[in-house]
């Protein structure tokens, strides 16, 4: 009888401890971040399952899960760049978000005709083939995409025209999508204030981000101790309703590079 407590005993240390590494592991290194919405395609689509790189931007008091680190400001911090692709803590519900950095700290920011336009200037844009996707419900939420070809029917070609956009200062071009004229294809001057950041998606038309105030359920300027961590890489891609459904596995987007 004792050598069998002793064998729970040992049983039990041993899942508390790889509890407190895998813990540690997604505290100071990289987290898990399964991509939830089409706001980011064509860079990201649902389904994408890739590990957030927290040892990029240092770490806040948000590096821990429910924002529990006992940290005030920001510790071993570096300064993002325009083009980072970035999960970040939403500043008033808590939610992750995943967005593109599109403008620093001074910067300002306005769209013209759908077209985003940094300190005073145009970002360089060229049309691109479109993304072409079939209109079905996607990932565990059943999703279904807008389309620019409306009307649609289920499993039929979805279409969106895609641009490569350069931001300066970025390591390179990005694709964006365009679906229709939206409200937000035309906003106010935004200045970015101190230790803020401002970020978009870059699906444009079907993202929540930065160009809508929080306070009408936007996300506003994002403060620097909210970034989680960059991220770099698809690690695993699945298009179905759970993971476990092979057949639905992207195999051409595991561990493709995000940019």
């Amino acid at each position: 009888m004792a050598e069998k407590k002793e064998g729970i005993l040992e049983t039990v240390k041993t899942i508390v401890w790889a509890l407190v590494i895998a813990g540690l592991f997604r505290t100071l290194f990289f987290q898990p971040f399964w991509i939830p919405s089409g706001s980011m395609k064509d860079t990201l689509l649902i389904g994408d399952f890739l590990f957030v790189n927290k040892m990029a931007y240092g770490y806040s008091r948000h590096s821990c899960p429910f924002s529990i680190c006992p940290i005030s400001g920001r510790i071993f911090g570096s300064e993002p760049q325009r083009g980072d692709v970035i999960v970040f803590r939403h500043p008033v519900n808590g939610t992750d978000f995943i967005k593109r950095l599109v403008a620093l700290p001074g910067d300002t920011v306005q769209m013209k005709a759908g077209i985003l336009h940094l300190n005073g200037a145009p970002v360089p844009t060229e049309p691109m083939p479109p993304f072409i996707e079939i209109k079905e419900p996607q990932g565990p939420q059943r999703l279904t995409p807008r389309c620019s070809n409306e009307p649609v029917g289920l499993g039929g070609e979805c279409i969106k025209e895609r641009f490569l956009e350069t931001l300066p200062g970025s390591d390179g071009p990005h694709h964006v999508l365009d679906i229709a004229r939206t409200q937000t294809d035309d906003t106010p001057l935004f200045t970015v204030p101190e230790g803020e950041y401002f970020f978009m998606g870059d699906n444009r038309d079907n993202s929540r981000d930065s160009r809508v105030p929080r306070s009408v359920g936007g996300v506003g300027f994002v403060p620097y101790e909210n970034l989680i961590g960059r991220a770099d890489r698809v690690i695993f891609s699945s298009a179905g309703s759970r993971m476990l459904f092979f057949w639905t596995w992207r195999l051409d987007r595991f561990f493709e590079e995000i940019v």
